[in-house]
């Protein structure tokens, strides 16, 4: 009988090759495939999905199966999948973030674009977050990693689908459960600081402030207060079909009767 072929997983993040989340993933999944880390030399929380496309990228091999690049997470799954796996990987895996990526931060999250990334890619892609803040339990997020690799791995994901996870920032034994959720709406309310270099000149500082959470049910924000596990699904075609269907209707014929002088 031939050998089932283990498992290539690519592990990337947004907070660095050297992060404590990242790390424990890739020694905690080596028991579920393969591991290789290819990530960031530094942190590049909020850079969302850009691409360097004015500056030469370097890959450094930094340990066994362990890539550094001075790039973004977008870049370095670009490259990884070309460059540095031996082969297309069968599973990317995002994170462990330090700190949540719920309702808009998704737009911002360089963790969660990584997983973006992987999806347009063809290869089965998830971000995963703790909520909260520091000390993390980065072995309540290895859990949830690996149930959710060999759930992937398994069953595969839905067409053109990745997953954005938050996880509670607690114990294993104080999850409430896994559910699937929506995105929800978070607005920084004073994020904007304006501040003065040593010389006296106004700048601004974006950053921190208070993250307003819609509190509805189903929405990610709400089951991760809850103390559940928050999966939720995000499609690549950003195209609003209620929208697109009433504008049609709305304004079809006079988009159509319009004539460029």
């Amino acid at each position: 009988m031939q050998e089932k072929k283990k498992a290539l997983i690519l592990l990337t993040n947004d907070d660095g090759v050297h992060a404590p989340g990242l790390r424990t993933l890739f020694a905690g999944l080596a028991q579920t495939g393969e591991t290789i880390i290819v990530a960031p030399d530094r942190d590049n929380s909020a850079v969302s999905h850009s691409l360097s496309l004015n500056r030469p990228l370097m890959v450094k091999e930094l340990e066994d199966n362990i890539f550094s690049i001075n790039g973004t997470p977008a870049d370095c799954v670009t490259i990884g999948i070309e460059k540095v796996l031996p082969r297309k990987p069968d599973l990317i895996v995002s994170g462990i973030n330090a700190g949540a990526n719920l309702g808009h931060d998704i737009s911002y999250s360089g963790t969660v674009s990584a997983a973006k990334e992987g999806t347009i890619r063809g290869v089965p892609s998830m971000a995963l977050s703790i909520a909260g803040h520091g000390p993390y339990h980065f072995d309540t997020g290895l859990e949830c990693a690996r149930f959710m690799a060999e759930l992937i791995l398994t069953n595969g994901l839905p067409s053109d689908c990745y997953l954005n996870i938050n996880i509670p920032n607690l114990k294993p034994s104080e999850i409430s459960g896994l559910k699937i959720t929506r995105q929800g709406r978070m607005v920084y309310e004073n994020a904007l600081q304006e501040l003065s270099d040593p010389w006296g000149r106004p700048c601004f500082w974006i950053g921190g402030g208070n993250p307003s959470l819609e509190q509805e049910c189903g929405t990610d924000s709400f089951e991760t207060e809850k103390n559940y596990i928050s999966i939720t699904p995000i499609h690549l075609d950003l195209t609003n079909y209620e929208a697109l269907n009433s504008l049609q209707e709305a304004w079809g014929s006079r988009l159509k009767g319009h004539q460029f002088s």
